[in-house]
C-alpha cells in the first residue's frame, strides 16, 4: 500500500512539473502591433498596466489612460507650469507619477505628496515591492544616489541618508529612459547606474541596507552604461544599454545574471542588439525569454539573450507586458499594443 501510495505521488509530481507553465514556453519568431494613440508631440517613458487600462505619463506633462476593452482614450494634465514625467507606478488603484528636474515633483493621484529643489536632482524610475512600500531612485546628490522610500502606501516619501548607501563615483548617474532602472523580486532589490561608470546597487531587505556590484557593461562617458534592468526571479536577471549617442555599437552592452546579482558576464557580445532602453523578461518563458526596444526596433531573444532577432524597426523607449503574448509599448509618437507569436 506505501509503494503504491509513494508511486501516485511520483506520477503526479512528474505530470506536475510538466505541466508546469514554464515548460510550455514557444519561441517568439514575429509580431503585429497595433497603435492605440498617434500624436507627434506624444513622449512617453513611464508605462503601466492595471486591470483593464493602460496608464501612460509623457514629458510634457499629460497623462493618459487607455481602456483596453473600449480603446477610448482619456487625458488629464497636471497643473504645474514646467513638468518632465520619465517615472510611475499603480499601487492601491492610486496612480503615482514622478517628475526628473528641479524641482522634482512626485504624485499620488492629483496630489504632491514629495518635492525636493536641488541643481543635481534629476529622478529616473519608481517602483513597488508591496501596497505600502516603494522605492524611487534618481541621479547622485552630495555624494551618493537619490534614493526616496515610502512605508505607508506612497502618502509620504524620505529620502535615505547617503551613510547608509554606497558613495557613488565621479561621473556616475541613471538614466530616465523607460523607467526601468530598478528592478525587485519579493524583497530583493536592483538599481542600475550609468555614466562614466556603471553599476548596480542592491538591497535584500527592501531598502534598508544597501550594496553596490561592479559590472561588465560598457562604460566610461556620460551617454554609456545600463539603461534597462529586469529580473525573471530571484537567481535570473538582464541588463542592457550601450551607448545612445553610438546605437550601432554592440560592444558589451547586454549583461546577465543566474545567481541573483552577485556575478554579471557579457553576452552576445558584438552581436545585435546595439543600444536599446528596455528591456523585459517574457513571463511564463523559464527565463529564456525577452523583449528589447529601442528608437532601433523591438528584438527578442529566446535563449536568455545569448542571441537575438530583430522583429520590427518600430521606435520604442518602454514595453510592459500583459501576459506571455501581449505587450504594450511607449515612445515617440505613439502608444501601441504588440502581440507577440
Amino acid at each position: 500500500m506505501k509503494t503504491l501510495l509513494f508511486r501516485s505521488l511520483l506520477t503526479l509530481i512528474i505530470f506536475s512539473c510538466m505541466d508546469s507553465p514554464d515548460q510550455k514556453y514557444s519561441p517568439i519568431v514575429s509580431l503585429q502591433i497595433h497603435d492605440l494613440i498617434k500624436d507627434s508631440l506624444l513622449n512617453i517613458r513611464a508605462l503601466e498596466i492595471e486591470d483593464n487600462r493602460i496608464r501612460a505619463v509623457s514629458a510634457i506633462g499629460d497623462s493618459y489612460s487607455v481602456d483596453l476593452r473600449t480603446n477610448k482614450v482619456y487625458v488629464n494634465r497636471v497643473n504645474v507650469d514646467t513638468i518632465n514625467f520619465r517615472a510611475s507606478a499603480i499601487v492601491n488603484n492610486n496612480y503615482f507619477t514622478l517628475s526628473i528636474g528641479n524641482p522634482a515633483y512626485l504624485f499620488k493621484d492629483t496630489e504632491l505628496v514629495y518635492k525636493e529643489t536641488h541643481p543635481n536632482i534629476f529622478y529616473d524610475a519608481l517602483h513597488f515591492w508591496n501596497s505600502m512600500e516603494g522605492v524611487a531612485i534618481g541621479d547622485p546628490v552630495d555624494g551618493c544616489m537619490s534614493i526616496l522610500i515610502t512605508r505607508n502606501g506612497g502618502t509620504s516619501w524620505n529620502k535615505v541618508s547617503c551613510e547608509v548607501l554606497p558613495s557613488s563615483i565621479d561621473g556616475e548617474a541613471a538614466f530616465a529612459a523607460s523607467d526601468t532602472n530598478i528592478a525587485i523580486v519579493g524583497n530583493h532589490t536592483w538599481v542600475a547606474t550609468g555614466g562614466l561608470s556603471s553599476r548596480i546597487l542592491v538591497s535584500h531587505d527592501k531598502g534598508v541596507s544597501w550594496s553596490v556590484v561592479n559590472i561588465p557593461i560598457i562604460q566610461g562617458k556620460e551617454t554609456t552604461g545600463v539603461f534597462s534592468i529586469d529580473f525573471y526571479d530571484s537567481l535570473n536577471g538582464f541588463a542592457i544599454g550601450g551607448d545612445y549617442t553610438d546605437p550601432n555599437a554592440k560592444h558589451s552592452n547586454k549583461i546577465r545574471t543566474i545567481d541573483g546579482g552577485i556575478s554579471w558576464e557579457v553576452v552576445a557580445q558584438d552581436q545585435s542588439p546595439g543600444y536599446r532602453s528596455c528591456v523585459q523578461y517574457i513571463p511564463n518563458s523559464n527565463a529564456k525569454g525577452l523583449v528589447a526596444v529601442g528608437f532601433g526596433g523591438i528584438n527578442v531573444s529566446n535563449n536568455a539573450g545569448e542571441s537575438w532577432k530583430l522583429l520590427s524597426d518600430d521606435s520604442f523607449y518602454t514595453l510592459r507586458f500583459l501576459n506571455d503574448s501581449i505587450a504594450y509599448a511607449a515612445g515617440k509618437g505613439k502608444l501601441s499594443k504588440i502581440i507577440f507569436k
